[in-house]
C-alpha cells in the first residue's frame, strides 16, 4: 500500500519541468494538494487530488511565516496526519514544529531509485538544477551517496 502525501507547489513544478512528475503517483497515493497549491501549480492530473482544509485557522496563522500555498499544504498534511513534500526551509521548520513529517523533492527522488521508478539520480538532479531548481552541494552529495552514485 502506498503512503498518502500532501505536496506544495515547488516539487510539482520542479518535477514537471524535467518531465518526471510521474514519479509522485508511482511512489505515493493519494497525492493531495490544497486549492492554493492547485492555483500556483496550474496543472491538472487524474492522480492529483485537490482537497479543501477542514479548518482554515492554522493555514491563516502559518501565512505569517510562509506563503499561502505552503501554509495550506502544511495545514492539510497536519489535518490528514500524512507526509508533506516541501523544499522551503521555513515551511519545513513550521511543519516539523507541528509534528508533520517532511520530505523534499530530492528525498522523493532518493526514494524512487530503490523502488525502480528511476534508474539514475544524477541526471535528474542535473536537469533540475539546469531548470533553476536550487539544490545545495551538501544535499546533492548526500543524495548521491545514499543511492550509491
Amino acid at each position: 500500500m502506498k503512503e498518502a502525501v500532501v505536496s506544495d507547489s515547488t516539487c510539482l513544478i520542479g518535477l514537471e519541468r524535467v518531465g518526471k512528475l510521474d514519479i509522485l503517483p508511482a511512489l505515493f497515493a493519494p497525492v493531495i494538494i490544497p486549492p492554493e497549491v492547485e492555483r500556483e501549480f496550474g496543472g491538472k492530473f487524474a492522480w492529483l487530488q485537490i482537497e479543501n482544509l477542514k479548518n482554515n485557522l492554522l493555514a491563516t496563522a502559518l501565512q505569517m511565516v510562509v506563503d499561502a500555498g505552503e501554509a495550506e499544504a502544511i495545514a492539510l498534511a497536519s489535518e490528514r496526519n500524512c507526509l508533506l513534500i516541501s523544499d522551503d526551509k521555513q515551511a519545513r521548520a513550521a511543519a516539523k514544529r507541528l509534528g508533520v513529517t517532511v520530505i523534499g523533492t530530492v528525498g522523493v527522488l532518493v526514494r524512487a531509485k530503490p523502488n525502480g521508478i528511476i534508474t539514475e539520480l544524477k541526471p535528474i538532479l542535473d536537469n533540475l538544477e539546469s531548470n533553476n531548481f536550487f539544490i545545495s552541494r551538501a544535499l546533492r552529495e548526500e543524495a548521491l551517496k545514499i543511492v550509491k552514485e
